[in-house]
């Protein structure tokens, strides 16, 4: 065979080897985004400006949890960490940046003498207030329920702490001069539905507005409401779950009787047996309850409650003087008063200290020092408020079809070296 010869066919055979990479590598190519569509996103692609560590439960509407180490690194929860849940989708709101609406109306109605209409930057002109809350999904915890109740399985994420900026309802009424009628006993409140949005519609007892500080808010930390949030203007009642605080207000209304929306009945509700003084009815695990608004109540007011967040589960922590830290909260109707932590299965409790609180609708923040030799700990923390409200060792037992208002004691394994 000639050079040439030999030439041309080694160019042949690299030719050919040349097309068998390129068909491998444009297969692969082609798995590795099929791989990529199937693939949740991030929280980052769902909700603009949200960290990627958050858990994506449903891209529209919205859900997403932050995680204990998030939460456990921010005395405020940040727009960036905290939690979305949003049950309706408003077009080109999914972002962490304001809201900017100045025209913004919302419409004061109802049961009162002088109804009338505000918008958001008459808001911004009257006397402002702010408090610190911790804002919770009702559903938060749901997972730990056994068996698991329908709805987005969230674990410890869905909570925040985060300080408000607004209009008091109160101090609203008082500047225009409205009346309550007598029979008002309930405000129900409409989120906008602009672009097609589907309507959600929630009630809460005026007597909340007693103790609650319930406001027209405009900021959160500082900054303008994001629009993921509520921005312009949302209802925010604190201690109360996060159902109650209506994000994109359009209308307050007084009423005499709570709204029978699908959002108020018979959604975020819990059984309960008249004049019975308990804080749900215990129901058969696994079974289901037709809701009512006679036989069961709304996730009004926030149930006591306490986390660990550090060490997180699974840590391994170096030398025998270990630092238990982690926060508490209810629903401001009593201060909390305990924060009790035990590392031998609840056999024997040693009180926390509580270190700080951040007012009586914030987080307690408290720390426990233990002397522990080396091996593996179950570490429990249960609070406990001064009306003697406390956390039951099993959650469980207010199992319910919806999976609301989990308090379980939360235990974390860790180990000491």
């Amino acid at each position: 065979m000639s050079e040439k010869e030999k030439a041309l066919r080694q160019a042949e055979m690299n030719r050919r080897a040349f097309l068998k990479k390129s068909v491998a590598a444009g297969a692969a190519v082609g798995m590795m985004g099929l791989g990529m569509a199937q693939q949740q996103p991030t929280a980052d692609q769902v909700v603009s400006g949200k960290n990627p560590k958050l858990v994506v439960l449903s891209s529209r509407p919205a859900v997403m949890e932050s995680t204990l180490e998030l939460l456990g690194s921010e005395r405020i929860t940040s727009k960036a960490n905290l939690f979305v849940r949003n049950n309706i989708d408003l077009p080109g709101l999914n972002t962490t940046e304001p809201n900017v609406q100045p025209g913004w109306e919302v419409e004061i109605t109802g049961l009162i003498d002088k109804p009338f209409k505000i918008t958001v930057d008459e808001l911004s002109k009257l006397p402002q207030t702010e408090v610190t809350s911790v804002l919770q999904c009702s559903g938060n915890g749901r997972s730990f329920f056994n068996p698991r109740p329908s709805g987005n399985p969230w674990t410890y994420g869905g909570v925040g702490h985060v300080t408000w900026r607004g209009v008091l309802l109160k101090t609203l009424l008082e500047a225009k001069g409205v009346k309550l009628d007598p029979k008002a006993r309930f405000i129900t409140m409409n989120a906008s539905t602009q672009g097609g949005a589907a309507p959600y519609e929630k009630s809460f007892p005026i007597s909340v507005l007693d103790y609650s500080s319930a406001m027209l808010a405009l900021g959160m930390n500082g900054e303008p409401l994001p629009a993921v949030h509520g921005g312009p203007v949302r209802l925010v009642a604190a201690g109360t779950f996060g159902t109650a605080n209506v994000k994109w207000l359009a209308k307050l209304e007084f009423t005499a009787t709570e709204s029978s929306s699908t959002e108020q009945v018979p959604r975020y509700r819990v059984p309960v047996l008249p004049g019975v003084n308990l804080p749900i009815l215990p129901t058969q695990p696994g079974s289901r309850y037709d809701y009512t608004l006679e036989n069961s109540r709304s996730n009004w007011m926030a149930n006591i409650n306490s986390f660990i967040l550090s060490p997180l589960a699974g840590a391994s922590v170096k030398g025998r003087l270990v630092e238990i830290r982690g926060v508490a909260w209810n629903d401001g109707l009593a201060p909390l008063e305990t924060v009790e932590v035990s590392v031998n299965g609840g056999t024997s409790w040693r009180k926390a200290i509580i270190e700080r609180d951040h007012g009586k609708f914030g987080w307690y923040q408290w720390v426990s020092l233990q002397l522990l030799n080396p091996g593996e700990y179950e570490v429990m923390a249960r609070a406990t408020d001064a009306v003697g409200r406390t956390q039951p060792m099993n959650g469980n037992i207010w199992w319910n079809q919806r999976g609301y208002e989990w308090n379980g004691i939360m235990r974390v394994k860790f180990r000491v070296t």
